[in-house]
């Protein structure tokens, strides 16, 4: 948890609307240094920030990402030494981008694939920048979804929390939202700064166009309202009024737009980009979740979503909640017992039940426990692989057991050494539109069973009665 003591803004005027072009550049402002306490706070939040998103990501794209993100960190005014900020890639699938004092700003390798420009991305990295700047960290609090999953369990158990906040979208970091006036004013910086540093200020609107519609589409495949689906991952409330804004923005610096190019560098930049799971991790395909090192396979029942974390899965509908962890215990009772504790929970005097599911054996306990003032059943069941133990902790409305998962315990097998070295993950491969090239034939080659057509517009910031000349270059997901 981050809460750094309000410091007052030393950016003249950042809070209304830009009006006339920019009297100065940024930099000329000479405003402070970033605080020690703010890099230390930074820093020591800075190591779980990272493994909860997946580790840093290492590829080439990521040296890129950093070399923009000090072009216009600079122009904060908080410190001309780029070497003040720490700006990471993430190796998640999760479109994301966030800021924490001392400098720190990440942006997810998923919410890169889908830039068409470099001033897209300048724009994200901007816009936190504008975070740090205003020290916005300081109204809010940042917490793991993993601890938080772990943490609805517990509270389900020990009757201080609902059952109901276990969903979510995944057991990925999940950092509570910025106000509405905090997202503009780090959206008016933002804009500022990549004014400042050189880029096209429209290309903040364009950005936030793209993420609207990409959480449409997420929305839409996943059958839940869009308008009731976070955007970047519940971080920035995002909507036609915000990108009018942006535009505004845009308008107010006496800028031209930029003339409508491809940026070709940037997207050869993203080709090879890896895209959604990182198979060292485990990979989501639809309803079924497989991880080749773990050599385990199950699948969520029909209705429940199913996200991947670094370090657990969780499969979430109307019926409960489940989540899917390692275990270090020698024995399903004492993977059980373990898991219980861990959660501050007593098994007392349930007795364990075993079952079977697909030539792997499983044993489980059930408990009552409450939530809200109303009774739920907490469920630990521990399957026993040739060389691990492997559990699923659920949560369930009362007299309801694991019924709700069944179909999900039923699916859990292992993987045969041939099955895991199948698994391949996904990358983003840029193509050069070709004579007789339709968004129906180069979304056939999209590597999904499902809204090809869909994911290749929005990927590629495209609407369904462009026409495609030879020569342009477009995204692609495709196997890796």
């Amino acid at each position: 948890m981050i809460r750094p003591t309000h410091c007052a803004l030393l950016l003249a005027g950042i809070a209304a609307p830009l009006a006339g072009p920019l009297a100065a550049p940024v930099t000329a402002q000479q405003t402070r240094a970033i605080s020690a306490s703010d890099k230390q706070q930074g820093a020591q939040a800075n190591p779980q920030l990272v493994a909860e998103y997946g580790g840093a990501y290492r590829g080439p794209q990521a040296a890129y990402v950093e070399r923009i993100g000090r072009r216009v960190a600079v122009q904060s005014g908080l410190s001309n030494a780029t070497g003040d900020f720490t700006i990471t890639t993430l190796n998640s699938p999760v479109e994301n981008a966030f800021a924490n004092p001392g400098g720190y700003v990440y942006v997810t390798r998923q919410l890169l694939a889908l830039m068409n420009s470099e001033a897209e991305l300048a724009s994200v990295l901007g816009h936190e920048v504008g975070h740090v700047a205003a020290r916005h960290s300081a109204s809010r609090n940042t917490r793991s979804k993993i601890g938080s999953i772990g943490a609805a369990i517990l509270g389900a158990v020990t009757g201080s929390s609902a059952v109901g906040q276990l969903a979510g979208t995944g057991a990925q970091l999940y950092t509570l939202g910025y106000g509405r006036s905090q997202e503009y004013q780090a959206d008016g910086l933002g804009v500022r700064y990549i004014t400042a540093a050189g880029y096209d200020p429209y290309a903040a609107a364009a950005m936030l166009t793209q993420l609207d519609a990409e959480t449409t589409l997420t929305a839409r495949i996943a059958g839940r309202d869009a308008k009731g689906t976070p955007s970047w991952a519940s971080t920035h409330p995002n909507g036609a009024d915000r990108i009018a804004r942006a535009r505004k923005l845009a308008q107010d610096t006496g800028r031209p737009p930029a003339t409508g190019a491809q940026d070709t560098a940037f997207l050869r930049m993203l080709d090879g980009l890896p895209y959604d799971d990182d198979p060292a991790q485990g990979v989501v395909d639809g309803q079924t979740f497989r991880h080749p090192e773990l050599r385990v396979r199950f699948s969520a029942p029909t209705g429940y979503t199913i996200a991947n974390g670094t370090d657990a899965v969780t499969i979430a509908g109307s019926g409960g909640q489940a989540m899917f962890q390692g275990s270090q215990s020698s024995s399903p009772d004492a993977a059980i017992t373990a898991r219980f504790r861990a959660l501050g929970a007593d098994v007392g005097e349930s007795e364990s039940q075993s079952g079977t599911a697909n030539g792997l054996s499983y044993t489980y306990r059930t408990i009552r426990a409450a939530a809200n003032n109303r009774a739920v059943d907490a469920t630990v069941v521990a399957y026993r692989f040739p060389s691990a133990i492997y559990t699923f902790t659920l949560v369930t409305p009362a007299g309801a057991g694991i019924g709700p998962f069944q179909p999900l315990l039923a699916s859990v097998a292992a993987l045969t050494p041939t099955q895991a070295a199948a698994i391949k993950g996904k990358i983003v491969r840029v193509v050069a539109v070709k004579a007789g090239d339709t968004i129906e034939s180069l979304s056939a080659r999209m590597a999904y069973p499902d809204y090809r057509r869909e994911r290749f517009l929005t990927l590629n910031g495209l609407s369904a009665n462009d026409r495609l000349q030879p020569g342009r270059l477009v995204k692609l997901v495709v196997t890796g």
